[in-house]
């Protein structure tokens, strides 16, 4: 059994379109309690802006803390679940890469900075004095709901600027005349691409190299000044979140996910996931048994 992959027309809502989907946050909830309880993930992108509430959001298993003006982004096949420790609300919306690429044939979700790697932090904390970005939520939300003329269009033209105002926020302290090349980002979103295609029957740096007709050292220099962080630490990252979610949502035994992570056998497994994690893999199932879901999760 794998990680469940939710797709938007499984989500109950009042006005449900097969390719965007907008809520307050408390009625997603409370709307899809029985699908969303459990750790998951879905083929679509997701945001979310909160405007009360605590407690903490897993995401990939790294935990990131709920609290007001706090606003969260995935990209499909993310895992992820919520521990609240009091009432939450907002609002969330999600979409297919369809309708974004239909409505902008120029632009790519790539372009925003929160979508283009999974390394990239997945919230921006929106200042205090900012209103513009929950404007923009509530707008959106009010024209999910209307049946004005023209409403698909502006939803569309609504998300996008809520990306352009996030990414700016996003990026506030980066220096621009600094960033990565081109040809840098370019080569960091094809070896993110191929890992997520061959982690499990290729774990070697050369094997990336090989395939993106660069050298280990020049593949290494890009991803030390991409994301900081060497080919060899991102494949067993990627293996490691692999691993997390078959344990917690398998019923095979620790031998089986072994094996279908390709490793020789489960001694070497369980070293590996210790080395990285400082857990076994047997008291890392154990503890995630242990969750206490507080106010709710989704």
């Amino acid at each position: 059994m794998k990680t469940p992959v939710l797709n938007i027309s499984q989500f109950e809502s009042e006005d449900l379109s097969i390719n965007l989907y907008v809520s307050q946050f408390s009625k997603h909830i409370d709307r899809n309690k029985e699908l969303i309880l459990d750790p998951h993930s879905h083929n679509f992108y997701l945001c979310v802006i909160f405007t009360k509430g605590s407690g903490t959001h897993d995401i990939d298993f790294r935990s990131y803390e709920i609290k007001p003006g706090t606003v969260f982004l995935l990209k499909p096949g993310q895992t992820h679940y919520w521990k609240f420790t009091s009432e939450p609300d907002g609002f969330i919306f999600f979409h297919s890469k369809e309708l974004f690429d239909m409505s902008f044939v120029k632009n790519e979700l790539l372009t925003f900075p929160f979508y283009f790697s999974v390394q990239n932090p997945p919230f921006v904390k929106i200042p205090k004095e900012n209103n513009n970005v929950l404007n923009k939520f509530e707008n959106l939300y009010k024209e999910y709901k209307s049946s004005e003329l023209y409403r698909d269009m502006k939803m569309v033209n609504i998300i996008n600027d809520i990306y352009i105002d996030l990414s700016r926020i996003y990026t506030a302290n980066i220096d621009l005349s600094n960033y990565y090349p081109p040809r840098y980002l370019k080569i960091l979103e094809n070896f993110e691409k191929l890992l997520n295609a061959s982690f499990k029957s290729n774990k070697l740096p050369k094997y990336y190299a090989d395939q993106l007709n660069i050298s280990t050292k020049h593949l290494n220099r890009v991803l030390k000044e991409t994301v900081n962080k060497t080919t060899h630490e991102l494949i067993s990252e990627r293996v490691i979140i692999e691993a997390k979610k078959m344990i917690i949502q398998s019923g095979d035994s620790l031998v089986h996910i072994a094996d279908s992570l390709e490793f020789s056998d489960y001694s070497y497994f369980s070293k590996f996931f210790k080395s990285k994690t400082g857990i076994a893999p047997k008291n890392f199932k154990k503890g995630m048994k242990k969750i206490e879901t507080g106010y709710n999760k989704t």
